[in-house]
């Protein structure tokens, strides 16, 4: 039985589920229910908004005076105009060119906390994955010592073994036993985790496999395809971007601004109508923007050169990381399939072949290899999870 599930858990890991994993149809619920993301969006669809505004004229300015005159017969004085004030004209192109910028960094910023909490529900349920792989396994040991502490009750009855070899059988089935509670208990905490990403609903699981592991092409295009499609990336370059807008912007701004208009003046029954004209002398008001400017996109090119640095050498080091965890599991693969001896062992004991020392050792042994060899599996998912996570 149990030489049987090791060579199940080697297939799986060779072909990995065949089965159609349904971690992308819970990836795809809690995309749809969870509460932070829902938040998020309609954060960063005001915010959209917000840099929607501002981007026409000052609305026009009326005025309207009367102003009677004394002593008596002196006449009234009435006065009114309409004015309507302009920034120069190039201000408001780059006004929109700002602002569709900072739309669409936007967008990349909504992306950076949607692929952070899917990648956190993903490694989630690759862990679940390798919880039930190890729940299957404490299973079968806990039946197979079940039987062994049986047949060893029965020789102490018969007198042909002691009661301390007995107990011993008994402890390592209590252990087992322990082991597969504290695994129970983790599935209960990772799927509750689930649920809270889900929105507080349960989401469909269905039995979860490892989806299929690509394979990796060498780091540099890895690297170059992760820059490339990152939106953390993409809101630096953003950064710059707007950045240089904002100079443009700032050095319109601080040309002079216009005014036109008309007014109209009624005063001892004469009347003046014509059109107002004005404008701005650029002077102090604006002074050091566009140097202000300048500076933070300075400091924005800066940022993009120390992130790629530090990103190229968060890639490396899980990439370094997924080729230890997948020689790992392949020589995993190639000791278990050539020590895969525990119903030898049990053979051997029951027939007194071994004593149980030996054989208490060398379960442990083979034991301590399998859950090894799953949590190498484990490890090996999350390295291709978090190196493709801007597929998410």
């Amino acid at each position: 039985m149990i030489r049987f599930t090791i060579a199940f858990l080697l297939l799986t890991v060779c072909i990995h589920g065949f089965a159609q994993s349904s971690i992308d149809n819970v990836l795809r619920e809690i995309e749809k229910n969870n509460k932070s993301l829902q938040s998020e969006k309609q954060y960063w669809e005001a915010e959209k908004l917000s840099y929607r505004t501002g981007l026409n004229p000052e609305n026009p300015k009326a005025e309207y005076d009367y102003l009677p005159g004394s002593p008596a017969g002196a006449g009234n004085q009435t006065d009114m105009s309409v004015t309507q004030s302009f920034d120069f004209p190039t201000a408001y192109g780059k006004r929109r060119s700002v602002s569709k910028e900072q739309v669409q960094q936007a967008e990349y910023k909504f992306q950076v906390t949607r692929q952070e909490i899917l990648l956190e529900a993903k490694l989630i349920c690759l862990e679940l994955v390798h919880r039930n792989k190890l729940s299957e396994q404490l299973s079968q040991r806990l039946q197979s010592a079940s039987k062994l502490v049986e047949a060893t009750n029965q020789k102490a009855t018969l007198g042909e073994t002691n009661v301390l070899d007995l107990n011993k059988i008994k402890l390592l089935r209590l252990e087992i036993k322990n082991d597969l509670e504290r695994n129970e208990m983790a599935v209960v905490n990772l799927k509750q985790k689930l649920t809270e990403l889900n929105g507080n609903v349960i989401p469909e699981m269905n039995v979860l496999t490892y989806p299929v592991l690509p394979t990796l092409p060498v780091f540099e295009t890895l690297d170059s395809l992760i820059e490339a499609n990152d939106p953390i990336v993409k809101v630096y370059q953003q950064d710059v971007t707007i950045g240089a807008e904002q100079v443009a912007l700032s050095k319109s701004i601080t040309l002079p601004k216009l005014e036109a208009g008309y007014h109209y003046q009624a005063i001892l029954g004469q009347r003046y109508q014509g059109f107002h004209i004005g404008t701005s002398i650029p002077l102090w008001e604006n002074k050091n923007k566009v140097k202000a400017q300048q500076a933070r996109l300075s400091y924005s090119e800066i940022q993009v050169q120390e992130h790629r640095i530090e990103h190229h050498s968060r890639n490396r080091r899980v990439y370094e990381s997924h080729l230890h965890w997948r020689n790992t599991v392949s020589e995993y693969q190639e000791l278990l399939t050539a020590s895969n001896n525990e119903a030898l062992l049990t053979k051997s004991f029951e027939a007194g072949q071994i004593s149980l020392i030996e054989y208490l050792m060398e379960v442990r042994y083979l034991y301590d290899a399998v859950e090894r060899f799953l949590s190498a599996e484990n490890e090996l998912n999350d390295t291709v999870a978090v190196l493709y996570k801007f597929e998410l």
